[in-house]
């Protein structure tokens, strides 16, 4: 969606991976494994965030590489700890196809001799422990950033604020599911705008803009950007997590279904009579390929997949409205709005 971040922000990643592998050398075998787990996690990503965070840093006349890599690196390590504790959250052992950082502990303990249930203990406090570490070096990024008290105070909040208000998102995210009717769709928007866009795009966006001195109008009108944009990529996300072929997106089409996610396709659905067919097959645990199938055909023949797909281009064209070019320098609004048409034209 975006060009990758600059190969300053993997080096500097690499350069805490060492540093702190070598620290926990003196305190044990599983210790240091399990910074070996956490570089591994944070590994492979597209850096999305960071590259956000220097787009707009480089978009507002920021120069100095040394002052913005920080920034990016803690949005990334954010996303990294995120990542982990999610997985935690859905008991998740592997993340595309491959072991994640508690399928790793868990296939640890068992090779050290520990029974089923012990080595799960093992699997969810590594991961905790890792996703922890990754938050804490977030924050510390910043909190060392050679600026002054005011510019370093404005960073630690938008930094405070995604994890607050993701917080927030995840636990709605988790609860929603205990709902016995679909919720509205403005209620799924809210939850989407909480769990993933604010720490995904509005932040980062914001961070780099802070840093590079840019107006506190244009500041909101990234952030205006960011949260609508990031609804549209969570909503096509949901679409793929139905509709979406497997080899390329890394992950189930039936997961969600049987996990009972309350999406805009679920908020669509429960407005019409395809509800009495969908409703028993959602949340069922141990539902098939053939039910999702019926599932699949039922939403989109109650008009399901055509509202949430509509739903995300419509944040998508109010995401580039946002972007005034009176505040927003052109070369940076044209990359952005590239982003934003990704977002939703996207088969992963």
């Amino acid at each position: 969606m975006l060009d990758v971040a600059p190969a300053t922000v993997d080096t500097a990643l690499a350069r805490f991976f060492a540093g702190s592998r070598l620290r926990a050398l003196a305190y044990g075998d599983h210790y240091t494994a399990l910074w070996d787990a956490l570089e591994v996690a944070s590994a492979g990503g597209k850096r999305v965030r960071p590259a956000l965070v220097l787009a707009a840093y480089e978009g507002f006349g920021g120069r100095d590489q040394s002052i913005a890599t920080p920034v990016a690196v803690s949005f990334e390590l954010l996303h990294t700890a995120f990542l982990i504790h999610d997985d935690v959250i859905d008991r998740d052992l592997a993340r595309r196809g491959v072991a994640n950082i508690a399928g790793r502990f868990n296939d640890r303990a068992v090779a050290h001799g520990a029974a089923a249930e012990q080595a799960g203990i093992w699997a969810a406090a590594a991961a905790i422990l890792a996703g922890d570490l990754a938050l804490s070096e977030a924050h510390r990024a910043i909190a060392l950033l050679e600026v002054d008290a005011t510019m370093r105070g404005r960073l630690l909040d938008l930094l405070d604020r995604a994890v607050f208000v993701s917080a927030a998102g995840e636990l709605a995210d988790v609860t929603n599911t205990a709902a016995r009717e679909p919720l509205s769709v403005t209620e799924v928007i809210a939850t989407l705008e909480h769990k993933t866009a604010v720490y995904s795009f509005e932040a980062p966006l914001q961070a780099g803009a802070v840093l590079a001195g840019a107006t506190d109008a244009a500041i909101d009108a990234l952030g205006r950007f960011g949260r609508l944009v990031g609804v549209a990529f969570q909503l096509t996300d949901d679409i793929l997590g139905i509709y979406g072929d497997p080899a390329k997106t890394g992950k189930s089409a039936v997961a969600d279904l049987r996990e009972g996610k309350q999406t805009a396709l679920i908020a669509h659905a429960g407005t019409t009579p395809a509800w009495s067919i969908i409703a028993p097959l959602m949340g069922k645990h141990d539902l098939s390929e053939a039910e999702a199938e019926v599932a699949r055909v039922h939403l989109t023949a109650c008009g399901a997949r055509t509202a949430a797909e509509n739903l995300a281009q419509d944040h998508v064209d109010r995401a580039v409205a946002a972007l005034d070019p009176a505040h927003i320098p052109l070369a940076l609004r044209a990359r952005l709005v590239e982003l934003a048409h990704a977002a939703v034209n996207r088969a992963r």
